[in-house]
């Protein structure tokens, strides 16, 4: 009887060490780029606008775009750094006073690769001043560049960061587990809501809820 008994007994041990990690890691993203103790006073501040986009996309997280996960509370993720298609580096809170999904992939990854075109189609019809898509290959940014060339994107940029920082900050604050792992975030680098997994991003679904957080 003792063999049964086992996995009763290791599995608090394993939960309570997997609850603790998600606390550490949502702490880490609140005050990140803030060593003063003031990070989620700031988050609260500077995210206002980021739940109210959040409350008017909620509506709209169902079919296509169902496994949508709405913001909640106020998390920045403004100091996010990464590398531009030019090569300079930029965060997400530089990407503008837009609204940007952030797409997060890699060329080994055949659902990214999948979903990939349907991205460079949302661009096509609803980038602009207030939306953009925002992809970030995590692997290799000459097999990306080509890739996008194979399958012919035309209206998506490529953003890389290949040291796996940016991945493994969103893995440690419980928001990623593989990928594709999208973000929709505001012009302040502040979570509006996440999408783990690939989605059909051109659909009259997914183009209603980011036409309802971004106002386009």
């Amino acid at each position: 009887m003792s063999e049964p008994s086992r996995p009763r007994r290791l599995l608090p041990i394993f939960v309570g060490a997997a609850v603790a990690g998600l606390v550490a890691g949502a702490v880490a993203v609140y005050v990140m780029g803030s060593g003063d103790g003031n990070g989620n006073v700031a988050a609260k501040a500077d995210c206002a606008g980021a739940l109210a986009a959040a409350e008017r996309a909620a509506p709209h997280a169902k079919g296509q775009v169902a496994a949508f996960r709405i913001a909640t509370e106020p998390r920045s993720l403004a100091d996010l750094a990464f590398t531009a298609p030019d090569g300079t580096p930029v965060t997400l809170a530089s990407l503008g006073d837009r609204v940007s999904l952030v797409n997060v992939w890699a060329t080994w990854c055949v659902p990214c690769r999948e979903e990939m075109p349907t991205l460079d189609r949302l661009q096509a019809v609803l980038g602009g001043e207030r939306f953009a898509v925002v992809p970030i290959n995590i692997d290799n940014t000459e097999r990306a560049r080509a890739f996008l060339a194979d399958i012919g994107v035309k209206d998506l940029p490529l953003y890389s960061e290949v040291s796996g920082k940016f991945f493994q900050t969103l893995k440690n604050a419980g928001l990623a587990l593989g990928l594709p792992t999208t973000l929709l975030v505001d012009g302040k680098g502040c979570e509006i809501g996440i999408l783990e997994g690939p989605a059909e991003w051109d659909s009259d679904d997914a183009k209603a809820l980011i036409r309802a957080a971004a106002g386009v």
